[in-house]
């Protein structure tokens, strides 16, 4: 009896243990679906579960094509690239799923993407070194200095023309309108500057929605619009556009 009931126990535990080496298994499989990288760009770039989302990048050239021009597809070997998706592919893929245009043109999205770029990069050059060795310097100390200087200029130009005023298309928005029922305790929803915005989502990468919850806003569609429109306006602004 006491043999029976021995073997019963062991064969429970195999089985939890098999159960256990099954769902481990399936999450593994998860992961590697999830990060697995396009027939597309080829087997030179490796699957990166830390990667994060990405999105397909295909080099065009417009090439004479006979007696007209067309765009050319002109990666490495026909291969595609990647790139990490940030939020306004986000927006783009939400459009798309409801059939609606862009909610803002190429040109406001390549300069949100410039400034993110420019904030990453002067964030991290802070210095010319990149290893012990190069220690004692070298003769492109300058171009470096140079470099740097014109990125920051470019980028306190973009934040100059930004202002630091708050968003004018949303605070007149009445204040009741703002929220729509504050908590005991809460904090009533804050009047952000057009920075403020443009950081949320450029750096960030936050969506409209999350961008108002994080200054405590309703997400109503009505606040969700007029954010959007806030957005258009500040990138236009960024760019140079006098509204």
């Amino acid at each position: 009896m006491k043999e029976k009931g021995r073997n019963m126990l062991i064969n429970a535990k195999a089985t939890k243990v098999e159960l256990m080496s099954m769902a481990v298994a399936a999450r593994l499989e998860a992961v590697r679906s999830a990060v697995a990288v396009p027939a597309a760009c080829g087997p030179d770039i490796a699957p990166a579960p830390a990667r994060g989302g990405f999105v397909l990048v295909r080099n065009l050239e417009l090439l004479p094509v006979g007696d007209r021009v067309e765009a050319v597809h002109r990666g490495y070997g026909g291969r595609a690239a990647i790139r990490q998706a940030d939020a306004f592919d986000a927006m783009l893929a939400a459009a798309a799923r409801r059939k609606q245009p862009s909610p803002l043109t190429h040109g406001q999205i390549s300069i949100g993407r410039r400034y993110r770029d420019l904030v990453e990069l002067l964030a991290s050059d802070g210095t010319k070194l990149s290893s012990l060795e190069a220690s004692c310097g070298g003769p492109d100390a300058r171009d470096w200095m140079d470099r740097r200087l014109a990125f920051s200029r470019e980028l306190e130009a973009m934040r100059r023309r930004l202002g630091v005023g708050p968003v004018m298309v949303l605070r007149r928005i009445r204040p009741s309108q703002r929220h729509r029922d504050l908590a005991p305790g809460e904090r009533a929803p804050e009047i952000f500057t057009r920075r403020d915005l443009v950081d949320a989502v450029c750096l960030k990468g936050l969506s409209i929605k999350q961008a108002l919850k994080t200054f405590r806003w309703s997400d109503s569609g009505r606040n969700c619009r007029a954010a959007m429109e806030a957005l258009s306006a500040s990138l236009d602004a960024m760019i140079g556009y006098r509204g």
